[in-house]
């Protein structure tokens, strides 16, 4: 079945679309027109929000002091022994009592983590930056073992497309725009 009849026959069987505008979008992948139909802009002002909640007052009273130490001494905390993923860290807390969403990028609030998929050089220059010192055993395996998101770009470069990253002719390729963060602050 291709997707216009799926979605007729969706929008048939029920009445899932019930109040939104019909129009292209219905017939075709199309979100820009499904948005010019269906959404309408807010005009007004933040008065309908509610302010924090006593548990986030809490929670931000615990930060404090760690934004204040961070504007003193820099980067506080690295871990850079494992590099980022889902696993990478146990569960870290700011506040875990008053916590009603967790779930930091390390173990500790402001540890930053490392994320050399992206670039080994680019961790490395940014821990130095910092004040600390990379680790060997990552530093081994991503450039014995595992191919950055950098390597495997630059593997699939011509020497026409080198030459040409090289002199400026072409920027912007797509090296720049894969390494995400280096060192995060989360």
């Amino acid at each position: 079945m291709n997707p216009s009849a799926a979605l007729k026959k969706e929008t048939d069987a029920g009445d899932c679309w019930r109040g939104f505008r019909p129009g292209d979008w219905q017939n075709s992948i199309n979100v820009r027109d499904f948005i010019v139909r269906n959404v309408t802009p807010y005009a007004g002002n933040e008065e309908f929000l509610a302010g924090p909640s006593q548990r986030t007052k809490a929670v931000w009273a615990k930060l404090q002091p760690y934004f204040a130490d961070e504007r003193k001494k820099g980067v506080l905390a690295v871990d850079a022994q494992h590099p980022s993923s889902l696993l990478a860290h146990k569960a870290g807390y700011i506040d875990r009592d008053n916590e009603v969403v967790v779930g930091l990028q390390t173990d500790q609030p402001f540890k930053r983590a490392i994320f050399p998929y992206g670039g080994l050089r680019m961790v490395e220059a940014g821990l130095k930056a910092a004040g600390f010192e990379a680790d060997p055993a990552v530093h081994e395996t991503f450039t014995k073992y595992r191919k950055s998101h950098n390597d495997g770009v630059f593997d699939a470069y011509t020497p026409e497309i080198m030459n040409c990253r090289r002199s400026g002719i072409i920027t912007g390729l797509p090296d720049a725009y894969g390494r995400g963060r280096i060192i995060g602050d989360y």
